[in-house]
């Protein structure tokens, strides 16, 4: 990836890379997951609850990986009485991986009665790819990795079946086969495919299930694989959304992340991005906008150009117009900011229209403060309010107030100077200039 940041941790539609596969694993019904981090522990930060973290002491491979896993598990990973569970490995940067297509391996896996099962693919293009080898029989016999010239030779490396870094082991003769992985390969690791050739000697079955959506097992290896990766989820979500009634204008024109949620019959006009855990009510029109961690109630209407920051509520009816900026503020039903406002740090009033250029002064170079309009206010265009300090309800300001002290429920506030005509003012200019260019 060319970064000072793990590979993992790159963001994937609003979410670390690596939790897409840990949301697979849950959603397909994994009793544990854990995850494997260096010991720098650069993951700890973003796992959610209950996900538990196992360290691999130094980076010799797959196979050391995989180990490391194991010994966070344990030797009981079943229930009381019971088989210890399969172990199913997945890869940080395999992150499209389905619950679907995880539960269909784990069939594949029971249904053979194998020791170990991985998910293949076929592609156009291995570049980059482990090679399964199979036997005359068409049984898994070994992956050939292709990372260095001296792996593979040139008929394995024209083979168009890969390893997807996606794994199904019986937990015993996974524990059982590790401490006997060998470093003997160009790169000096322990590569967990190994295992497959560990067991085979030992007379146990290894079995593949192909998984034909390509699209689910593609790794990403550097950023412009990442991009296309982000491309097919960004798809997925967007179809997602659709099936639910959600209509989006132009799909190629549109940025949403993986956790916004968004009630039917709203409209996602082009060039509209929506990013974090935004929530977005019904019948909602949304245009041109650029939105993060925000919620919108139903009926609202955003843009074009309007910019929700983290913590702003919009409620029912709410109106933010053209080139507007709300950033942690509760804006009160059917309220309105038409245009070119900026309201941070406010409580916004039912019904409130606020004029053309209302701007809140929240910051007053130390701390933030707050700002309080009430129901129904009327604020005159280029209005600003220097928090702290609130508006009445029903209450006006006049056109270019600055506003520094609170304003009674039904007054006028009116904060600027009075207005001073200078007769002649043009002609005196006029004179200086010509005096000052005859000297």
């Amino acid at each position: 990836m060319r970064s000072q940041k793990p590979k993992v941790l790159h963001e994937l539609c609003g979410i670390p890379m690596v939790l897409w596969p840990v949301r697979a694993a849950r959603e397909a019904g994994a009793g544990r997951v854990v995850v494997v981090d260096s010991p720098e522990r650069a993951l700890a930060e973003v796992l959610p609850d209950g996900v538990e973290l196992a360290v691999q002491a130094r980076p010799d491979g797959t196979g050391g990986a995989v180990a490391a896993g194991m010994a966070v598990i344990g030797a009981g990973n079943g229930a009381s009485g019971d088989a210890p569970a399969p172990v199913l490995v997945l890869s940080g940067d395999v992150p499209l991986v389905s619950a679907e297509a995880i539960v269909g391996l784990l069939d594949a896996h029971r249904a053979n009665g194998a020791a170990a099962t991985m998910a293949t693919t076929i592609l156009d293009d291995p570049m980059g790819y482990g090679r399964v080898v199979r036997d005359g029989d068409g049984a898994v016999q070994r992956v050939v990795e292709t990372k260095e010239p001296g792996d593979a030779t040139q008929a394995e490396r024209e083979i168009r079946e890969v390893n997807t870094g996606i794994f199904v082991f019986a937990a015993q003769a996974l524990r059982n086969a590790l401490p006997r992985l060998s470093t003997d390969n160009a790169q000096g690791e322990l590569y967990l495919p190994q295992v497959l050739d560990v067991l085979r000697a030992d007379g146990a079955k290894v079995a593949a299930h192909v998984v034909d959506d390509e699209a689910l097992v593609l790794g990403v290896n550097d950023r412009a694989t990442l991009a296309r990766v982000r491309a097919l989820a960004q798809r997925a979500i967007h179809e997602r959304h659709m099936r639910a009634g959600v209509g989006i204008v132009d799909p190629a024109a549109t940025v949403i992340d993986v956790d916004v949620e968004i009630g039917q019959d709203t409209l996602i006009e082009p060039f509209t991005t929506i990013r974090g855990a935004t929530r977005i009510g019904r019948d909602c029109t949304i245009r041109h906008s650029y939105l993060v961690d925000c919620v919108l109630e139903d009926g609202v209407s955003v843009g074009p150009f309007g910019y929700l920051r983290p913590g702003t509520v919009l409620r029912s009816g709410a109106r933010v117009g053209t080139f507007v900026e709300v950033k942690n503020s509760d804006v009160g039903p059917g309220a309105r900011i038409p245009h070119l406002s900026y309201i941070g740090d406010a409580d916004v009033g039912a019904g409130t229209n606020l004029g053309a250029a209302t701007v809140t002064a929240n910051y007053d170079g130390h701390a933030k403060h707050r700002t309080t309009v009430g129901s129904g206010v009327r604020t005159g265009v280029d209005t600003t309010l220097v928090a702290p300090v609130s508006v009445g309800d029903e209450a006006y300001t006049g056109a270019g107030s600055v506003i520094t002290d609170d304003v009674p429920p039904g007054a006028l506030g009116i904060a600027r100077a009075r207005q001073e005509n200078l007769e002649g003012y043009a002609e005196r200019r006029a004179a200086e200039a010509k005096d000052a260019g005859s000297t």
